[in-house]
Formats: C-alpha cells, structure tokens, sequence
C-alpha cells in the first residue's frame, strides 16, 4: 500500500489553517470565559463571600472544560478564513485548473480535524475530569472555611435556601482545634416546625456537621413543644454537600471508561435512573467529533461564486456555531426528558451536521463546479 505524504500544497494549507485555529480558540475561549464564567464569579462572590482568589481560581479550572466547546468553533473558523483566502486571491481556481479537486483540498483539512478531535477527546478524557473535580473540591473547602472562622468565639452565620430564605442559623461559643464548641442551630428548613440542635461539641465537614453529646428539640409553628431527643451524636446535612454535588455532577469528573463502570452499576443496583448519565457518556465521544464533522461544511461555505460582491462564509459559520450549540441544548433537553433515546440525544447535531456538510461540499464540487 502506497504510503501518503504531504505535499507542498497541503503543508501551505495547513500552515494557514494553523495560524488561524490557535488565535481563534484564544479569542473563542475568552468571549465565553468573560461571558459565562465571570457571571458566575460574581454570583459565588456576592452570595457566599468566598475570597476573589479562590473563587477565580475555580474558575480557571473550567478553562479545559470551555476548550472543549471552542476546538470546533476555531476549527470553522480556521477553514472558513483559510479558503476564503485562496477563494479571493484565486488560487483554487488556478489548483482546479491543473487537475486538482475540491475533495483533494479538503484532505489536509480533513487530517488536522482529526488531529484536534483526539486532542479534543484527551482533554475531555483525561484534563476536564480532573479540574472538575478540584474546582469543586476547592469551592466546598472555602464555603467551610468561610462558615468557621478559627480560633475565633461567640461568632453567628447563616444559611439560606435557593430563595434567599434563612433555612438556618448557626451560633457557636468558640472553636478550638478545628472542633466547634457549645453549639446552637435554629432549623427553619421545614415548614411545619422549628427544630432546635444544641450540642457540647460539633465538628464541621464538607458534607455535613457531626454534633456530640446533643439535644434536638422540636417546636410547632405557634410555638409548643412537640418532642425533645438527646443523642450522643447526631449528623445534620447542610446544603453544602458534596455527596449532592457529586452525584449531580458524576459524569463530569469521571472519563468515558470510568462512567462506563458507573453506569453499570447503577443498572444492576437499579437505584436510579441512568439516562442522563447515558447521555454524558455518549456525549463524551460526540462532542470531540464536532471537530472533524464541522469542518466539512467550512469549504465549500467559504469559497463564493467569482462574482459575489462579499463572502457570505463567515457570517454563515457564525450562524452554524449558534445554531449547532441551540441543537445540541435542545436535542440534550429532549433526551433527559425521555422524548428521545440517550445515544440519539447526544449524536444528533452531529448527524445533522454531517448531511449539510456532505450536501454543501457535494453541491460545491460537482454541481457549482
């Protein structure tokens, strides 16, 4: 089998599409970062008054998470402006002239995209995973470390619900030695009574408060007492749970063979139900093949009859990134709805992709010729 090698012409190529598709990720990865990321920023920053640093640094590690997204868009983009180039200066009809195709330019172009889809599917696989995991561990420790302050005494605070209601509010006479000492909590969370936790010692984590040698009391709403329970330790469940988050967030910051497993066991356990999940997993091999199938649309978008005025390709590459990305959100909400299998949910806006892509390249090879 004859080996294939690079020729003068599809180095050219790749060396335009490359000084293209790093700007444009830069540029790309910025605009949703600003836009997205700092709005989030802010909200941790205002509603639980975790420090800037900290919460800023979470942030960055959603950076390989955003990177993923913006791979296919640089790579349209890259194409789009590469053979609006050689469109405008009129080097593929002169490449046409001496006998070569549209199909056989699109081959350097088909080679980086499948570069950049293993690239796009490592990150996914093994980087995001792991940043995911540290953001929210990060995130978690400083909402505890915010709620306790050490070493210090006779110090309050309070935790809301998602309506800005007070759900609880802890007092603590002091705390020493990362334990918290003669400890009050007023319990506001149900609606048809008022719980009062006192406790000698209590010990805060991530996912919930360990309390010694506590009374539990229960009070009506008009103020009688229902019930009093001692206990030598009792556990209360904040909203700070990690053992939430991770459920709700599993299939981020676990990789494709590793939700694999997950999944599996779930089905066996039968304990809940794994379309979502199914979803994710699919989704983790879907979204780095964006790479490859959207680049198929880029050439023949960007290569306008001799006689047009403008190219129409980047403003039709920006409208395809737009109406990938509300395709994709909206085949993902029909799948977690149970409208659609999980599979279909995750690989449908990549097939619809593919059939425009091979209908305009088609209708540009072989029909406007």
């Amino acid at each position: 089998m004859k080996s294939f090698n690079l020729n003068l012409i599809d180095k050219y190529l790749l060396k335009q599409i490359m000084e293209t598709f790093f700007p444009g990720i830069l540029v790309f990865t910025s605009l949703v970062f600003a836009s997205d990321q700092f709005l989030y920023l802010i909200k941790q920053i205002s509603n639980y008054g975790i420090p800037f640093k900290i919460a800023f640094l979470a942030i960055l590690l959603q950076l390989p998470y955003i990177i993923v997204f913006t791979i296919p868009m640089a790579i349209l983009l890259a194409v789009i402006l590469t053979f609006n180039k050689l469109n405008t200066n009129n080097e593929i009809t002169i490449m046409r002239a001496c006998g070569i195709n549209l199909r056989r330019l699109a081959l350097p172009v088909i080679i980086f995209s499948l570069v950049a889809t293993m690239a796009s599917f490592l990150i996914n696989e093994y980087v995001v995973p792991a940043a995911k995991t540290q953001a929210r561990n990060l995130m978690l420790w400083a909402l505890v470390q915010k709620s306790i302050p050490s070493e210090k005494k006779h110090f309050s605070f309070k935790e809301y619900d998602v309506n800005k209601q007070l759900k609880r509010l802890f007092y603590i006479n002091g705390h020493e030695n990362e334990k918290m000492k003669g400890v009050t909590v007023l319990d506001l969370s149900k609606k048809e009574i008022i719980q009062i936790i006192q406790a000698r010692e209590a010990e805060a984590e991530v996912d919930k408060w360990k309390f010694y040698e506590a009374v539990n009391y229960t009070i009506s709403r008009d103020g009688k007492l229902m019930n009093t329970a001692a206990f030598k330790e009792s556990i209360l469940n904040t909203s700070i749970n990690p053992g939430k988050l991770q459920a709700l967030h599993k299939a981020e910051e676990l990789n494709y063979f590793e939700l694999t497993g997950y999944i599996n066991r779930l089905e066996k356990e039968k304990k809940q139900d794994v379309s979502i999940l199914k979803i994710r997993l699919y989704e983790k091999l879907s979204l780095p093949a964006t790479c490859f199938l959207i680049s198929i649309i880029g050439i023949p978008l960007a290569i306008s009859p001799p006689r047009a005025r403008f190219n129409r390709g980047l403003l039709f590459s920006v409208l395809i990134i737009f109406c990938y990305y509300i395709l994709r959100a909206v085949s993902t909400s029909t799948g977690e709805a149970h409208i659609i299998a999980p599979l279909l949910s995750a690989w449908l806006p990549n097939i619809i992709v593919l059939i425009v892509g091979l209908f305009l390249f088609y209708r540009k090879e072989f029909i406007v010729g």
